[in-house]
């Protein structure tokens, strides 16, 4: 069992009380229903859910707790993770399905933050009319994380992008 399977497994208030129940002595459904104050039906659900993933065992209709499963799930080591750049780990802290939540105040965050809007939202090379921009840009600040003056004012300053009477362009 993963700790997925886990946490899924006893996501549900009601598998939380029969799980609970059990643990705490009741051996039989009609005991754990009267333990739990859950009707019947649910508890019986509930301990065939928690039986399926591993948290119970069933003796002939005697429910306990597999003790010994809980511990080898404790004892398990969480997989490895692959470390991630630290680009990658702005932009998830900053951008979320493409809205800009928030500007970072460090100078470098709030480049890789621009760089990445940029890329996203200009081609290179390209004439863009200042309405252009910030229709472009307005999509980014939905949810009030910025406002797209700001964000545009931030682009041309970090030469992202240039402005030149009025016509923007992404170099």
């Amino acid at each position: 069992m993963t700790r997925q399977a886990l946490a899924g497994a006893l996501a549900d208030e009601g598998r939380r009380r029969v799980f609970a129940a059990v643990v705490l002595g009741a051996a039989d459904p009609a005991e754990v229903a009267e333990r739990a104050g859950l009707p019947p039906r649910e508890v019986v659900t509930a301990l065939r859910r928690l039986t399926d993933v591993g948290l119970l065992t069933d003796a002939d209709g005697a429910y306990a707790v597999d003790e010994a499963r809980l511990r080898d799930l404790a004892r398990t080591p969480r997989p490895a993770r692959p470390a991630e750049a630290p680009a990658e780990t702005v932009l998830r802290t900053f951008v979320r399905d493409d809205v800009l939540v928030g500007l970072p105040a460090q100078r470098g965050r709030r480049r890789i933050v621009l760089e990445h809007i940029a890329r996203r939202s200009f081609a290179p090379d390209t004439a863009y009319p200042e309405r252009a921009v910030n229709d472009a840009l307005r999509p980014w600040c939905a949810s009030g994380g910025s406002d797209h003056v700001t964000l545009r004012r931030y682009l041309v300053d970090e030469l992202l992008l240039t402005r030149d009477r009025g016509v923007y362009r992404r170099p």
